[in-house]
Protein backbone atom coordinates (compact mmCIF):
# COMPACT_ATOMS: atom_id res chain seq x y z
CA UNK A 1 0.00 0.00 0.00
CA UNK A 2 0.87 3.65 -1.07
CA UNK A 3 0.83 6.43 1.61
CA UNK A 4 -2.02 8.10 -0.81
CA UNK A 5 -3.96 4.87 -0.73
CA UNK A 6 -3.82 4.70 3.09
CA UNK A 7 -4.88 8.13 3.06
CA UNK A 8 -7.68 7.83 1.12
CA UNK A 9 -8.39 4.56 3.39
CA UNK A 10 -8.93 6.39 6.36
CA UNK A 11 -12.29 8.01 7.86
CA UNK A 12 -11.00 11.66 6.86
CA UNK A 13 -13.28 13.19 9.52
CA UNK A 14 -11.06 11.93 11.87
CA UNK A 15 -7.92 14.24 10.41
CA UNK A 16 -10.39 17.22 9.65
CA UNK A 17 -7.95 19.22 12.07
CA UNK A 18 -4.61 18.20 10.60
CA UNK A 19 -3.36 20.11 7.67
CA UNK A 20 -0.37 18.00 6.94
CA UNK A 21 -3.45 15.39 6.24
CA UNK A 22 -5.70 17.61 4.11
CA UNK A 23 -2.36 18.99 2.61
CA UNK A 24 -1.71 15.49 1.45
CA UNK A 25 -5.01 14.56 0.16
CA UNK A 26 -4.72 17.49 -2.67
CA UNK A 27 -1.06 16.63 -3.75
CA UNK A 28 -0.60 15.57 -6.93
CA UNK A 29 1.51 12.17 -7.09
CA UNK A 30 4.45 12.46 -8.91
CA UNK A 31 5.82 9.33 -8.92
CA UNK A 32 9.82 10.29 -9.01
CA UNK A 33 11.27 8.00 -6.72
CA UNK A 34 11.34 4.58 -5.88
CA UNK A 35 11.77 4.80 -2.31
CA UNK A 36 9.55 2.99 0.71
CA UNK A 37 8.35 4.87 3.68
CA UNK A 38 9.80 1.66 6.53
CA UNK A 39 8.17 1.31 9.55
CA UNK A 40 9.04 -0.65 12.33
CA UNK A 41 9.54 -0.58 16.08
CA UNK A 42 12.38 0.93 18.14
CA UNK A 43 12.31 1.25 21.95
CA UNK A 44 9.12 0.77 21.79
CA UNK A 45 7.90 3.21 19.92
CA UNK A 46 6.65 3.22 15.93
CA UNK A 47 9.88 4.57 14.40
CA UNK A 48 8.53 5.74 10.45
CA UNK A 49 11.86 6.83 7.88
CA UNK A 50 11.92 8.06 4.43
CA UNK A 51 9.63 10.33 4.31
CA UNK A 52 11.85 13.42 4.28
CA UNK A 53 13.66 13.17 1.10
CA UNK A 54 12.00 14.28 -2.27
CA UNK A 55 8.55 16.52 -2.71
CA UNK A 56 5.11 15.61 -1.51
CA UNK A 57 4.00 14.33 -4.46
CA UNK A 58 6.71 11.68 -4.51
CA UNK A 59 6.46 10.64 -1.03
CA UNK A 60 2.40 10.12 -1.22
CA UNK A 61 3.50 7.79 -4.22
CA UNK A 62 6.04 5.45 -1.87
CA UNK A 63 4.73 1.89 -0.67
CA UNK A 64 4.77 1.28 2.82
CA UNK A 65 6.97 -1.24 4.54
CA UNK A 66 5.40 -2.24 7.94
CA UNK A 67 7.72 -4.61 9.64
CA UNK A 68 6.09 -8.01 9.93
CA UNK A 69 6.43 -7.86 13.97
CA UNK A 70 4.87 -4.43 14.03
CA UNK A 71 0.72 -4.87 14.90
CA UNK A 72 -0.50 -1.71 14.33
CA UNK A 73 -3.83 -0.53 12.31
CA UNK A 74 -4.51 2.20 9.70
CA UNK A 75 -5.05 4.66 11.63
CA UNK A 76 -1.82 4.12 13.94
CA UNK A 77 0.25 3.93 10.90
CA UNK A 78 -1.05 7.43 9.62
CA UNK A 79 -0.70 8.92 12.69
CA UNK A 80 3.03 7.72 13.05
CA UNK A 81 3.26 8.56 9.49
CA UNK A 82 1.89 12.04 9.80
CA UNK A 83 3.90 12.61 12.74
CA UNK A 84 7.60 12.23 11.03
CA UNK A 85 6.60 14.07 8.68
CA UNK A 86 5.89 17.16 10.47
CA UNK A 87 8.90 16.30 13.07
CA UNK A 88 11.28 17.93 11.20
CA UNK A 89 9.36 21.50 10.95
CA UNK A 90 5.91 20.82 9.13
CA UNK A 91 4.84 24.52 8.08
CA UNK A 92 1.39 24.62 7.18
CA UNK A 93 2.06 27.98 4.97
CA UNK A 94 5.37 26.59 2.80
CA UNK A 95 3.61 22.99 2.21
CA UNK A 96 0.34 25.02 0.37
CA UNK A 97 2.58 27.27 -1.15
CA UNK A 98 4.47 24.31 -2.67
CA UNK A 99 2.08 21.91 -3.43
CA UNK A 100 -0.64 23.85 -5.37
Amino acid sequence: MTLRELITSVNADEYEDSALFQQLLKVKPEYGSSRRIAVKKQNGEIAVSNVHVGSLGDIITYPIDVDSDLQVNKEQLLDAILKEISTHGFDESMWIQTCR
